[in-house]
């Protein structure tokens, strides 16, 4: 199945687009928003957006999901949880002493 887009192009031209191809090679049929950041944000994300060769819209959803990712407590605890299965436990009672020093130092 295929939903059609029609778009006007220059001199009367019309194009006719499937929005179901569209959505497989394009990335913008997502939510729309406009958002205000600082001109020199603005700027570095535009020279990374070149530099790594992706739209705005890809950098800034890109940034987007990694911030939410990194500040959802669930994935937080899960990506702890994997490092230290990862690592195991250790047993040395040098590593559990100064561990427990520095875990009362750090502030909760």
């Amino acid at each position: 199945m295929c939903i059609f887009w029609m778009v006007r192009g220059g001199r009367g031209r019309e194009t006719v687009l499937c929005l179901a191809n569209r959505r497989k090679r394009g990335y913008t049929l997502g939510m729309k928003t406009a958002v205000s950041i600082p001109n020199e944000l603005f700027d570095q994300a535009e020279r990374l957006a070149r530099r790594t060769r992706k739209s705005r819209s890809r950098l800034f959803s890109d940034a987007l999901r990694e911030y939410v990712t990194r500040r959802s407590p669930d994935k937080v605890t899960e990506a702890m949880d994997q490092a230290l299965a990862e690592i195991g436990g250790s047993t040395d009672p040098f590593v559990a002493a100064a561990s427990r020093r520095r875990l009362e130092q750090s502030e909760w």
